[in-house]
């Protein structure tokens, strides 16, 4: 990576601030010299967790999902918070919120910035093993959550056919898959 690709920041500010995110405005200086407004999206980091039963099932969610106004089929996931010790304890938190499982063991698979040529957001995702139901949901006020269990070739098959459409999920999917199963 070379630093005569680097823009120089001049200005920043929040120009729109909600629950969720923020929509940063940047004055910046392009490599060229030009000054220019760049507006990205500011989110916390989040977790997202591909939790197996001990049966080999895979823990799944469907949740309504308002920009695209339907049922996504996916997996849980959240923002990291204040009292999360580490990555890991975010997961597992997340998962027990999200789903009522708690999991055996949790282990770290990748982390990525999926869009961050608009976003600052990052998303760690973990594989969970060994996920029993132990616990009711505690949904946030704005999460409409029902859980069921699905077999992993079938959430393959879903991703190979576009029919798993929640990026975070099909992204779980496909890289346990490549690199992990």
């Amino acid at each position: 990576m070379t630093d005569d690709l680097a823009w120089d920041l001049l200005d920043s500010h929040t120009a729109y601030s909600c629950p969720g995110f923020d929509v940063i405005n940047e004055t910046v200086r392009l490599p060229d010299g030009t000054e220019t407004d760049f507006d990205y999206v500011e989110e916390s980091e989040s977790v997202v967790i591909l939790p197996f039963t001990a049966d080999g099932d895979v823990v799944v969610i469907e949740e309504w999902r308002e920009p695209v106004k339907r049922v996504n089929y996916g997996l849980p996931a959240g923002g990291l918070e204040p009292e999360d010790g580490n990555l890991t304890a975010a997961a597992e938190r997340e998962l027990v919120e999200e789903t009522g499982y708690e999991a055996g063991t949790v282990e770290h698979l990748t982390s990525v910035e999926q869009a961050n040529g608009i976003s600052d957001m990052v998303f760690h995702y973990f594989v969970a093993h060994d996920c029993t139901p132990t616990a009711e949901q505690d949904l946030d006020h704005n999460e409409s959550i029902s859980v069921e269990t699905a077999d992993f070739d079938d959430l393959l098959a879903a991703a190979r056919e576009d029919d798993l459409r929640d990026g975070r999920a099909a992204l779980a999917v496909l890289y346990y898959h490549a690199f992990e199963k």
